[in-house]
């Protein structure tokens, strides 16, 4: 698959991890971010944020995603600024 940018590993909280083993509907859900936010959609964050990952992009900073969706908890996705890794979490695992 072709991306926006590099993802180094991927990875998610043990948080994430066992809500995912445990719900379906939200592995789906992570999965389905995660793709977003390697496309560059920045998902459910104010313009202002989402400027700023634009701007991330161009001079190597971290970028963050933010995903909500009905009767899900809202995550996170967090790709590090040296492109090393991405990471799935729960806001309050930040």
């Amino acid at each position: 698959m072709v991306t926006k940018f590099l993802s180094g590993i991927h990875l998610m909280t043990c948080a994430v991890a066992l809500k995912a083993a445990e719900d379906p509907d939200f592995a789906q859900f992570v999965w389905e971010s995660k793709q977003r936010h390697l496309n560059g959609d920045w998902g459910d964050l104010c313009a202002e944020d989402k400027a700023e990952n634009e701007l991330s992009l161009k001079q190597g900073f971290r970028l963050l995603s933010a995903y909500e969706k009905e009767g899900l908890p809202k995550i996170w996705v967090i790709t590090e600024s040296d492109r090393s890794a991405t990471t799935v979490l729960f806001p309050d695992d930040y």
